[in-house]
């Protein structure tokens, strides 16, 4: 992290020139016990790979929404970072039908859900390793066929305004320089006190805390995040274990 940076995307920058082998998220599913470990480098190669998929196929552009129907989950944390290197508003759990392009997870409620969108729709599978759906959603492009051909570096057409909105959940809006700055004061709070510091966060995606414990507070601090779905599905004895063994420094449950 450097003092200079603005944007979410600043944040990734600078932690991938920092250190790139750091482990930034990993990723429990205690439904189906999935473990991923993202470093800093193999996460900001899938946010290029997306914000080209974002830039160049679906043609986003700097203020155009795009609505993220998607749990907490690695592949989210994804999106966002890639929204926030083109330009566009992230907008979690927002409406489809105002939305310029929507990302919907798997499930019937979420797709049904997504088909309001006139643009174009794209379905996450989110299955262990980003895996395709074995049959994509009917009026839907599958995600894991379309980014792996996507290139590995990214270069926004137009530079990213820190000052533009950048971020909605939970009806509030923000922009880049405001993500970037409220992660920062809010750090030492959630327990992020700096490099090294690691969060296991079992909050959902759907507000400022859980967004900001399970991806931008450990970005903004030179930290990483153990970010955990269905963690009520673990018993205590296992989440003390995997707080022992992840070397965990801070929770948010």
């Amino acid at each position: 992290m450097n003092a200079t940076d603005r944007t979410p995307a600043d944040l990734l920058s600078s932690a991938l020139a920092a250190d790139p082998g750091r482990p930034l998220v990993t990723f429990y599913d205690d439904a189906t016990g999935e473990r991923v470990e993202l470093s800093v480098a193999t996460f900001a190669n899938w946010v290029a790979k997306t914000a080209n998929l974002l830039q160049d196929e679906l043609s986003a552009e700097p203020g155009d929404r795009v609505a993220l129907l998607l749990p907490a989950h690695w592949q989210t944390a994804v999106w966002l970072l890639a929204c926030a290197s083109v330009g566009v508003v992230a907008d979690m759990a927002g409406d489809p039908a105002a939305a310029d392009v929507v990302v919907s997870g798997p499930d019937a409620e979420s797709l049904a859900a997504a088909r309001a969108c006139s643009g174009p729709r794209i379905a996450l599978a989110l299955r262990p390793l980003g895996g395709r759906f074995p049959e994509p959603p009917e009026g839907f492009a599958d995600y894991a066929v379309e980014v792996p051909g996507q290139g590995d570096r990214f270069a926004p057409y137009a530079p990213v305004d820190p000052e533009e909105p950048a971020l909605i959940v939970a009806g509030r809006g923000f922009s880049g320089a405001e993500v970037v700055e409220r992660a920062r004061a809010e750090a030492t709070g959630l327990g992020l006190t700096g490099p090294g510091a690691r969060i296991l966060s079992g909050l959902p995606y759907d507000t400022w805390e859980g967004l900001n414990a399970g991806l931008y507070g450990p970005l903004a601090t030179g930290g990483s995040v153990v970010l955990c779905r269905n963690l009520d599905r673990l018993a205590t004895d296992a989440l003390d274990q995997r707080i022992e063994t992840e070397r965990v420094t801070a929770t948010a449950r």
